[in-house]
């Protein structure tokens, strides 16, 4: 059987010269195409796009690769080609690649036992299957544990990992457990001397032209592995090409390949649902996903999808509650569309693909310019009591501009202002209360003349917040709901008296 290195090559000798490839500047930017000359309509991405504003919320980009070219790409405003975005789980597998490294170079050995990297901080007298704990099980997710082990950054450690009660013999196993992860990212650390994100900068990251990833850490400065990278839509999508290739990039051996196929292979049952993607078996750190598929992925619908029989990858980025339905929407419309050969050129519907792409958006608050609550509102804050949000005051301004209004927000003594744009998105940075300052798209209306809401977009993450304020004589009424959570979304009332 050929090769998908070999079989993109050939593809590629039969598409030579019919493909209409089109320039990109940046630098590191994987080629571009037309649809058809990739053997896609682009009649059916449209499909995909129109359904997913209609069905899905909400996308917030995708780009999807064909025989090593970008044949559609899109980013619904605020999110931008340029903004990175936090993968959440998606950097499992990220952590996974660097391990593969790692045992290239000699470094470690799946096959090592875990406690063999942290004698100081194993229990006094660790459990038989505690000392059975490999590398390969935490690869796998299948340490052993009943529970998962403390996956916040001011709580994981591989003092706190080692300190979980191991019940079931490691390798028998499948429990998700991020706090695993975590200790692939520690095991780097501790045998290379260098973080996830340093190790990977000369070995993955640049080779690829990933520029300027971060990756958080905790509070050991050990970067989470299993969370926390932040990259944009694009390096998804040629990491994704990476793994497509069999670790291969501008015909170099960057990944060995035995690894790519290690890594994404069946190693873990994990169910036996037919129609869902979770339930495809897991290998080291990527999912098996239905119709001979494999991916990262990450919470709230952060993908790396990898299509080996089609020689396709397909990059999203999200802000969802049901990550089946994104999956469900490309087995759909992409999937069926992806032909052997080219198609005939259909220069008509390529531009309105073209337009559509280009016009983007997530829907602004509806509802009216301006009020005539609003100029008495204006030099006037409302104190609200001591609450877990740290939020002391809030208050309203007109402008800049007649169809604008600024947000302004008091926490620890300290204002911040936010501009919402009518009918428009306005970028800013902005801090809500005991959240940290952050990246932020604002849009807001007067949904009532006495209620104002807000829609804030912090776009480099996969979260919004609505945030609706009713004003009644010398008293505002303030609800917040988050679009996607790990708890509620819904935050309790606050309400604030005029000062």
């Amino acid at each position: 059987m050929k090769s998908i290195i070999a079989r993109s090559v050939a593809v590629l000798n039969l598409f030579a010269g019919a493909a209409s490839v089109l320039a990109d500047d940046t630098p590191g930017a994987l080629p571009r195409s037309t649809p058809e000359a990739l053997g896609i309509a682009s009649a059916a991405i449209l499909d995909f796009v129109e359904t997913a504003d209609r069905q899905i919320d909400a996308l917030h980009s995708f780009m999807l690769v064909r025989h090593g070219h970008v044949v559609a790409a899109g980013w619904w405003a605020p999110y931008a080609a340029q903004s990175p975005h936090e993968l959440y789980s998606l950097s499992k597998s990220f952590t996974s690649t660097a391990i593969g490294l790692a045992v290239a170079e000699g470094k470690l050995s799946i096959d090592d036992t875990v406690l063999s990297f942290f004698p100081e901080d194993a229990p006094a007298d660790p459990s038989a299957q505690l000392k059975e704990m490999r590398l390969r099980d935490l690869l796998c997710m299948s340490t052993g544990h009943e529970k998962e082990p403390p996956t916040g950054r001011d709580v994981v450690s591989p003092k706190t990992f080692l300190a979980q009660p191991v019940p079931f013999k490691p390798g028998t196993r499948f429990l998700y457990n991020t706090a695993a992860t975590f200790m692939l990212s520690a095991i780097v650390q501790k045998a290379t001397g260098q973080t996830v994100l340093d190790y990977l900068k000369p070995r993955l990251f640049a080779p690829l032209g990933i520029a300027d990833p971060t990756w958080e850490t905790n509070f050991q400065g050990i970067s989470l592995g299993g969370y926390g990278l932040s990259v944009c839509t694009e390096d998804i999508a040629r990491f994704g090409q990476l793994y497509l290739q069999k670790g291969q990039w501008h015909g170099k051996q960057i990944l060995p390949a035995a690894w790519v196929e290690a890594a994404t292979a069946r190693q873990t049952s994990n169910g036996s649902n037919p129609k869902s993607d979770w339930d495809q078996g897991y290998g080291f750190q990527f999912w098996r996903c239905r119709h001979g598929a494999y991916r990262g992925d990450g919470a709230f619908g952060q993908y790396c999808l990898v299509m080996p029989e089609q020689d396709a990858v397909l990059a999203i980025t999200s802000g969802v509650r049901d990550m089946q339905a994104v999956l469900n929407l490309v087995w759909d419309k992409l999937l069926p569309a992806m032909r052997p050969g080219r198609l005939p050129k259909n220069a008509a519907m390529q531009k309105r693909l073209a337009e559509r792409l280009a016009s983007l958006t997530l829907p602004t608050p509806a509802g009216a310019v301006s009020s005539p609550l609003l100029p008495k509102l204006a030099g006037k804050s409302f104190v609200f009591p001591a609450n877990d949000r740290k939020l002391d005051a809030i208050a309203l301004e007109p402008g800049p501009g007649a169809d604008a209004v600024t947000l302004v927000a008091t926490s620890n003594g300290t204002a911040t202002r936010l501009v919402c744009g009518q009918g428009r998105w306005v970028k800013g940075r902005f801090a809500l209360g005991a959240g940290p300052e952050r990246a932020v798209a604002a849009s807001g209306t007067w949904v009532a003349d006495d209620t104002f809401e807000a829609k804030l977009w912090y776009y480099e993450t996969p979260f919004s917040l609505t945030v609706k304020l009713r004003f009644a004589g010398d008293q505002v009424f303030h609800d917040s709901e988050f679009n996607v959570s790990f708890g509620p979304t819904r935050q309790p009332q606050l309400v604030g008296r005029a000062k």
